[in-house]
């Protein structure tokens, strides 16, 4: 069993101001997107300026933050919000999802493609190989909280969080740390290297839907389930993984189409 690090949430205090390392996560994701994309933008827009990059940052960022705040409350925790809609603001505490970040990049981007000169996949294509960067952030800044915790289990690398987290004291799989190295880590290898050559527009984003629901919808088998929603259907599949069914399908709807369709809007990533 491994122990696990007490970090604590607070990376630093100035006197009523505390900054979490949560929200710090975000920053970094944030800034690791935007610094790659700077790289990558010669190749995709060499039009396009460095301001008009950290506007689209900008707005893509504001979706996430948004629909990732807003997903949660409407797909996992609806009723305790109309009861106390002042939690809608603690977004320090956790509490975002995925899915609804993802709607939240989508219109975003959908606004943003068509005020400059873009359609709005040869955008997504360009944004998707960025996303694992925050994915990969915030499951850490998960970890730190030492939310969202696994199953129990005998495995070597068993943790056991802290009290306030787990009062049963159980080991238990860091699923904090399954999802960094698949959504982060092993997402962003995926869609870096298959980017790096021409593809037709629209395969990119495909394939960022296609590996992501299937990594999520694997490590929600070992992850305990929100425990206002707990199992939705057949006595094991979660929100997480109902939400991943029509992204992975839809992903892979959308590879088959692009290839059929053959278009090639847009330049590979930079060597």
């Amino acid at each position: 069993m491994l122990p696990y690090p007490q970090i604590d949430p607070v990376a630093l205090a100035i006197g009523p101001l505390k900054i979490h390392w949560y929200g710090l996560m975000y920053l970094i994701g944030i800034g690791g997107a935007w610094w790659l994309a700077s790289k990558r933008l010669p190749q995709f827009a060499p039009e396009w300026s460095k301001e008009k990059l950290s506007d689209l940052v900008f707005w893509v960022a504001l979706g996430v933050i948004a629909g990732g705040r807003l997903g949660y409350v409407l797909f996992y925790d609806l009723p305790a919000y109309i009861g106390n809609p002042a939690l809608i603001f603690e977004i320090w505490k956790g509490g975002m999802s995925f899915h609804g970040g993802m709607i939240g990049v989508l219109l975003t981007t959908w606004w943003f493609a068509r005020r400059n000169g873009k359609s709005f996949f040869e955008l997504m294509d360009f944004i998707a190989p960025l996303v694992p960067i925050g994915l990969g952030a915030g499951r850490i800044g998960n970890f730190i909280n030492a939310e969202l915790w696994g199953k129990p289990t005998d495995l070597p690398w068993a943790m056991i969080f802290p009290p306030f987290s787990d009062p049963q004291q159980l080991p238990r799989h860091p699923s904090q740390l399954y999802q960094f190295a698949l959504e982060g880590v092993a997402l962003f290898l995926i869609l870096w290297f298959y980017s790096r050559k021409p593809r037709p527009t629209m395969a990119v984003t495909g394939l960022f839907a296609v590996c992501y629901g299937i990594f999520r919808f694997a490590v929600e088998f070992v992850r305990v389930p929100d425990a206002q929603l707990g199992y939705l259907a057949f006595g094991w599949l979660t929100m997480g993984q109902v939400l991943c069914v029509p992204m992975i399908l839809l992903g892979v709807a959308m590879m088959v189409y692009a290839y059929k369709r053959g278009v090639y809007l847009h330049t590979a990533n930079p060597s």
